[in-house]
């Protein structure tokens, strides 16, 4: 989960889709291509690029499933040489789609927080990708309209589909969203055969389906002046709330609603794209820049502008994060589920849900 003011990132990545960090010459230019919500600190951006004698252009490619769509097109072209932001659920797709580069044995010797391969350990293990940050997708509700309205908690995620929540749910079209896919995942993993009646029912109760994690949190969800109290977001996004909050807080306005079958485990990697860094120069870049990515620093910066927790071992947690609540006991599915039935999900998903 990502943001800077809670609006200003979806507004940069629409009218500056390319962004040049530095305008020194005499560098090597790489290529990143990062979904939307991508955000480290310029000054950390600019230390790089000075250290390394690299010149960054950030190229901001939508969601993450919208970002893999453009890698996917492009395979014959490539238009980035480092892609960040591929999740766990989708890191099936694009290996299968071979856009993915293998990555070097030092690299893949980095040390690994066992938390991050506890959750999913196959994908951790991937010699294409590399893990940079992770989290965990579930339901946030919005405490002060469920106050105001007199409306109780749902405990089960089958509740969801009664007549006291409808219209009040907003999840993202796992398509473009990894958030969505997550929570998709989540469903299948929980429900097996009977998950497409009970997405079935969700629409007939009103369920809202955005494009994108940025729709649905600030267009579609009541804290920002939406209409749906329910929001598929992340275990971080109380933090974020309480940090960017213009006001002091001792609690956050919204919370989790951690429901069984209800959330999923993401992890963000980085990797070279197949084809992308063609000169050794750039592929010396290319590894220096992810490299950077897993560096304390890197990794203490991202809590707070990505709101996901660091992979990297000895890194402490912002104070604010504790406003996320403990991490839930969950897995993700296993890579062959995911490469063999994804897609096929995605296509029921639109067929029960979107048509």
């Amino acid at each position: 989960m990502k943001r800077r003011s809670l609006v200003w990132l979806a507004a940069t990545a629409m009218v500056f889709p390319s962004l040049s960090v530095s305008a020194a010459g005499a560098q090597t230019p790489l290529r990143v291509i990062t979904h939307s919500s991508f955000d480290m600190p310029i000054e950390l951006l600019a230390k790089f690029e000075a250290d390394a004698g690299v010149k960054l252009t950030l190229i901001k490619g939508g969601d993450a499933g919208e970002m893999l769509n453009k890698l996917i097109l492009s395979k014959e072209a490539p238009i980035a040489d480092v892609v960040f932001g591929i999740d766990n659920a989708m890191l099936p797709r694009a290996r299968k789609a071979g856009v993915l580069a293998p990555l070097p044995a030092s690299l893949l010797a980095l040390p690994l927080n066992p938390a991050v391969k506890a959750v999913d350990p196959q994908a951790t293990a991937a010699t294409d990708w590399l893990p940079i940050d992770y989290g965990f997708v579930t339901l946030n509700i919005d405490k002060a309209w469920f106050a105001s309205n007199n409306v109780r908690l749902p405990t089960q995620l089958s509740q969801l589909a009664e007549p006291t929540y409808a219209k009040l749910l907003v999840v993202q079209n796992p398509a473009t969203s990894s958030p969505g896919l997550a929570f998709l995942s989540a469903t299948v993993q929980s429900q097996g055969a009977g998950v497409w009646g009970w997405w079935k029912n969700l629409r007939a109760n009103g369920v809202k389906v955005s494009n994108s994690w940025s729709d649905a949190y600030y267009k579609d969800f009541t804290r920002n002046g939406g209409t749906r109290p329910i929001v598929v977001s992340y275990l971080s996004s109380p933090a974020a709330e309480v940090f960017y909050s213009d006001k002091p807080l001792t609690e956050s306005p919204t919370a989790n609603l951690n429901l069984t079958g209800g959330m999923y485990a993401q992890i963000e990697g980085i990797a070279l794209v197949d084809g992308g860094a063609t000169t050794a120069v750039t592929q010396q870049a290319a590894l220096d820049f992810m490299r950077f990515m897993r560096g304390a620093e890197a990794q203490a910066a991202l809590q707070t502008t990505m709101w996901m927790w660091p992979v990297s071992n000895g890194v402490p947690l912002a104070p604010v994060m504790s406003h996320a609540g403990a991490a839930p006991s969950v897995k993700a599915l296993e890579a062959e589920t995911l490469a063999r039935e994804s897609r096929d999900w995605i296509r029921q998903f639109n067929r029960v849900v979107v048509r």
